[in-house]
């Protein structure tokens, strides 16, 4: 491995090591992000994995359904300032945990991992949405 891989996954590493749980944050750390920093929110759950809707057809602000097989396709969507936090979620963590890998290679540093269900999220959205 090159010496700057190596410096370049040891800076991740350091910067996941700063945040509580590595950066897996639960549903009222995801919301405080959403509402309160102006967090993106990432559904990666690939469309078989999707029954009912996903967090942007639930019309959770700043949401993407991104699915994790045509992440790709789906760049144009990020942040282009890498600082804005970036919400990652699936169903068990598997996606969501690649994906902030992948967008911590990319630059962002600023990355969380929904620790639990998506689904539990958009739940809690339409509870409070319908208040």
């Amino acid at each position: 491995m090159s010496n700057k891989n190596k410096e370049v996954v040891a800076d991740i590493i350091s910067n996941d090591i700063k945040k509580e749980n590595l950066g897996h944050v639960g549903i009222k750390e995801a919301r405080e992000l959403l509402m309160d920093a102006g967090a993106v929110l990432l559904d990666v759950r690939p469309t078989a994995k999707v029954e009912g809707e996903n967090a942007q057809e639930a019309g959770i602000a700043n949401a993407y359904y991104t699915p994790y097989p045509e992440f790709a396709d789906y760049l144009d969507e990020l942040p282009s300032d890498h600082i804005t936090p970036i919400v990652v979620a699936c169903l068990k963590g598997w996606y969501a945990n690649r994906v902030m890998g992948y967008l911590e290679m990319m630059g962002y540093n600023n990355i969380y991992v929904l620790d639990t269900t998506i689904v539990d999220l958009i739940a809690t959205h339409h509870a409070h949405a319908d208040q």
